[in-house]
């Protein structure tokens, strides 16, 4: 039995210039040799992803707030990619799935999103000797030390690993998301939501060092786990109802 993962597209331009809505390669293959299947989410505004400045989209109306809920009772897990901006609807995903408590793993950008959740969006550009912006896919390039107290640490059981780093701002702390994680320039490196359910962000892509790489693994792996858990509790509640 394979949980289904679904992974909202992401923004981009192609050479000429035309907008696209697209997901990564890196992302698909890992969570495929995770043993889960993959569910590409597109998001629901007709409008330009990319060329709308973030400021500029319009709130979500209730038909597109459907749309997001109908596509969420598909998922057993969201994968959150990194990316060039959040909209409102990568803000409302990542409320709905707190509220119904579907496991998440947000990365890069969407950590940051993280950071911002609730609150008025702050993030800073890096400022640091430690290189947060690497060019090679197939190395790590810094530590992070992880808190001991953390659900990341649970899954680790480490207390400091190397990550890679592909990102030029990073979020900051704010009164809900709990930090579990950070590089040795004090960079926030992971998040995670209070409770007793999935829901954590990491300033790294363990989906590009997944096959080289036994932390970025474990965690993959470990998120695929909760998403089959979650799944598998749906489907015994849909037994007892029906």
């Amino acid at each position: 039995m394979k949980p289904v993962i679904g992974v909202p597209l992401r923004y981009e331009h192609l050479i000429d210039g035309r907008p696209i809505l697209y997901l990564g390669e890196k992302v698909r293959q890992a969570l495929i040799k995770a043993n889960s299947k993959v569910f590409p989410m597109s998001p629901p505004q007709l409008l330009d992803y990319i060329d709308t400045k973030g400021n500029e989209f319009p709130g979500l109306s209730k038909e597109e707030k459907d749309y997001i809920d109908e596509m969420l009772d598909n998922c057993d897990g969201i994968f959150m990619p990194g990316g060039k901006k959040f909209t409102p609807y990568d803000r409302y995903l990542l409320e709905c799935a707190i509220k119904k408590q579907i496991p998440t793993l947000g990365i890069c950008l969407s950590m940051q999103m993280m950071s911002c959740y609730k609150e008025d969006i702050v993030l800073e550009k890096n400022e640091s000797e430690i290189n947060h912006k690497q060019e090679d896919d197939n190395v790590l390039t810094h530590k992070v030390k992880i808190k001991k107290n953390s659900k990341l640490y649970k899954i680790l059981d480490k207390d400091e690993i190397m990550v890679n780093s592909f990102h030029n701002f990073h979020g900051t702390e704010n009164r809900i998301y709990k930090v579990s994680a950070i590089s040795e320039d004090g960079i926030i490196e992971a998040l995670e939501y209070p409770g007793n359910f999935y829901n954590i962000g990491l300033q790294w892509h363990p989906e590009i060092s997944y096959d080289f790489d036994e932390n970025s693994k474990i965690i993959i792996d470990n998120f695929i786990e909760e998403a089959l858990k979650y799944k598998l509790k749906k489907e015994e509640k849909q037994l007892v109802t029906n």
